[in-house]
């Protein structure tokens, strides 16, 4: 069995994905074979295995800054919030329903058997298995059955590190609050304490470091700095998106790329990739009031994935952004809609098996796509390559053809071209070809003019697609084409993975972490 650490923080979003990957990082250039792992993810932000199987997309993150191939082990329960008390639950990669907070609260005791064997498979092959908590310990309403933090720990006989956030302030209330609402036993299991985000001067902390030293007897093992960083935000419900509409935000010497904040968006990492290109000035919007007028008009508009298709375009047709969105392609701006939103971008979406919550039957969508979208219970899952726009050279995105495009489909769904509608009313056809891993070819998606629709989630992660789409919206707006770092994704995705992985290791003590793994 593989040896173990356990990293959980005070609260969400203090950095513990990060400081995961930085560990799975720094332990896989030492020549350790190491692997993530976290029993319940809550979040909408998904990734398909190798295996065809669903998982946090950072537990994938993960593993890529591990250097191994994500697997459905690494996160044996996945919640994916489809209203504000409520989940769909995805049990070792497949979904098995949906259920209020309440009664999944009620029975997650009975998965732990389902994650101890899956951490017992995954740690068969591994050195080092680094294990990330959610939330924070301290939730003594949800200690009793907990299978995520200290109930988890216990299970594994995990040593346990706590990380605090300093960037918002209270870093030393939230390290000493957390502990002192620990049990002893849980506290026992607490080997020393990580700060993150740390802004300044080292030396203006250290007599608190001190002081916290005497009140809890517990070692900082390490304060790490606050590092711009391009890496895909984390797990959660937080919606850390990035850059969001404000005033001065339209930058006329770049391509501006507006991506709609739906109230339930889903993979918002799909457009990892657009941020890091020299050219591009990516914001998200969530709603009419703040993605400016005409004159201000991005260079393309995004919809992206969504939880609840139907509830989330009923919320564009009040807002008036569906009649923007209208709008802005008949004059000429391209729209690309990934997966929900592709949806919305049909004629019509049927519900008649109630796969959303609160989904009428039927719902018009922004017809500007000559397709139908019938909602099934169930979930395609399942990784895809191919070209972009085999079949359609006279098309106004034909920069696009024959480039390759990847990524992977995770929806409920069929949708369909509306008979006699192909060639008659449109200028459109489908907007790739794609290949199963049998061989078998087939079509995804549509393509109209300057509206494209697709289920491929990380179709910016192909450099050639990607590449070719920003050239032509510079030439089209006259400005020249400038990649910078951007020519290779992965590459640079890397990059990232090691520079935190740097930043870590100079700024925690790596002999006493290896000592209390004891690797």
């Amino acid at each position: 069995m593989a040896k173990c650490i356990m990293i959980q923080g005070t609260m969400s979003n203090v950095g513990k994905s990060l400081v995961v990957a930085g560990l799975c990082r720094i332990f896989a250039r030492r020549g350790y074979n190491v692997a993530p792992f976290k029993s319940q993810n809550m979040a909408l932000n998904s990734f398909v295995t190798g295996e065809g199987l669903e998982i946090g997309r950072a537990q994938a993150m993960q593993a890529q800054a591990a250097g191994i191939e994500p697997s459905v082990l690494m996160n044996p329960i996945l919640l994916k919030p489809n209203s504000d008390t409520g989940s769909q639950v995805v049990l070792m990669g497949e979904a098995i329903g949906n259920s209020t907070a309440l009664e999944y609260f009620k029975n997650r005791r009975s998965y732990m058997p389902k994650i101890l064997e899956a951490y017992k498979e995954l740690s068969k092959d591994r050195d080092i298995i680094i294990i990330e908590g959610a939330g924070s310990p301290a939730e003594i309403n949800l200690r009793a059955d907990d299978i995520v933090n200290m109930g988890l720990a216990r299970e594994l006989d995990a040593p346990v590190l706590i990380v605090g956030d300093i960037d918002p302030g209270g870093v030393f209330a939230q390290l000493v609050g957390t502990l002192e609402l620990l049990s002893e036993d849980e506290k026992s299991r607490v080997k020393g304490l990580l700060i993150n985000k740390f802004r300044g001067d080292i030396k203006l902390l250290k007599p608190g470091l001190d002081e916290l030293y005497r009140i809890c007897q517990k070692e900082v093992l390490g304060v790490i700095p606050y590092m711009e960083l391009d890496i895909e935000a984390e797990d959660s419900l937080a919606g850390n998106f990035g850059r969001e509409c404000s005033d001065g935000f339209y930058d006329d010497k770049k391509i501006n790329i507006a991506v709609v904040k739906h109230k339930h968006i889903s993979n918002f990492t799909d457009f990892q990739a657009l941020k890091m290109m020299e050219n591009v000035n990516l914001y998200f919007t969530d709603g009419l009031h703040n993605i400016k007028s005409f004159a201000e008009m991005p260079d393309a508009l995004i919809l992206p994935g969504t939880k609840n298709t139907i509830e989330d375009l009923q919320d564009h047709k009040e807002s008036g952004l569906s009649d923007y969105i209208r709008e802005f392609a008949k004059r000429g701006g391209v729209v690309i809609g990934i997966c929900g939103g592709f949806q919305m971008l049909g004629e019509e979406i049927v519900d008649e098996e109630g796969v959303e919550t609160c989904a009428n039957n039927l719902s018009k969508g922004l017809e500007l796509l000559p397709v139908r979208t019938i909602l099934k219970k169930d979930k395609k899952l399942r990784r895809v390559r191919g070209r972009a726009v085999p079949d359609n050279k006279t098309t106004k995105v034909s920069y696009l053809y024959g480039k390759e495009v990847y990524g992977y489909e995770i929806h409920s769904g069929v949708t369909e071209v509306i008979n006699g509608r192909k060639n008659s009313d449109y200028d459109a056809g489908s907007f790739a070809e794609l290949e199963k891993e049998d061989g078998e070819k087939y079509q995804d998606g549509f393509c109209d003019g300057n509206v494209i629709g697709t289920y491929i989630h990380g179709i910016f992660d192909s450099d050639e697609f990607r590449e070719a789409l920003i050239r032509a919206l510079c030439e089209k707006k006259g400005i020249a084409y400038e990649p910078g770092n951007s020519a290779s994704y992965e590459a640079h995705r890397y990059r990232q993975y090691d520079i935190l992985a740097d930043g870590i290791e100079e700024n925690i003590d790596m002999s006493r972490v290896c000592e209390i793994i004891g690797c």
